[in-house]
């Protein structure tokens, strides 16, 4: 583990809990709500971005890349975190990083999608349809429209292959957590499990996984 990798995941572990505390009082709660303690949430936040960070960092990608990556990540980190407390992904987070992600797709200053920005747009038309029409049978209140928001980012973001990666592992992660905490009497049948957090864990895992 060199320096840098340190370095980064403890950055990480910051942003992670700030970001955690932003959480607890943004976006504008109900009267009477936010001002949560550290938690389980302040702990999974803090470790994922830690690890993500840390991750980045050990794959040692070309300067360009790292940057875009480790924006990205920063705002995914910020979304997990106001997920988990408040069952939300804002559209003050997801429609900028769709209109900059747009932008860098355009004007080819995204390493991760240079020669593949059809893909990236077929990513984010196709993989977002193809989530909240498979969300329809489980209710209205299965798939918020800021997952969808976040797919359409992510897809600009990453491309095809990865977007795809990341979709596949975060169904996946959350269904064997949810398995778990089914099994544990954490959670029934009948509970509201946000599945953003899932979907950012997937998407963070599919572009480490190609780096």
């Amino acid at each position: 583990m060199t320096p840098l990798v340190v370095a980064l995941a403890l950055a990480g572990a910051v942003w992670g809990l700030a970001s955690d505390r932003i959480a607890v009082r943004w976006p504008a709660h109900e009267p009477g709500e936010g001002g949560r303690r550290p938690g389980w949430r302040t702990v999974v936040t803090i470790a994922a971005a830690a690890t993500s960070f840390g991750a980045l960092a050990a794959r040692s990608p070309e300067p360009a890349t790292f940057a875009i990556v480790a924006a990205w990540f920063g705002v995914l980190v910020l979304l997990f975190a106001v997920d988990l407390d408040q069952r939300l992904l804002p559209d003050v987070l997801t429609l900028p990083s769709v209109a900059v992600a747009a932008v860098l797709l355009a004007t080819g200053l995204n390493p991760l999608v240079r020669g593949e920005e059809a893909g990236a747009i077929v990513a984010a038309l196709l993989f977002p349809a193809i989530l909240f029409a498979l969300s329809i049978p489980f209710g209205s209140g299965a798939l918020g429209l800021g997952d969808v928001k976040l797919m359409v980012a992510a897809g600009l973001v990453a491309g095809l292959s990865r977007t795809l990666a990341g979709l596949l592992a975060g169904v996946v992660l959350a269904g064997v957590i949810l398995v778990v905490l089914l099994a544990l009497r954490r959670i029934t049948l009948r509970s509201y499990v946000p599945f953003g957090p899932f979907l950012i864990a997937g998407i963070a895992w599919g572009i480490l996984a190609s780096l």
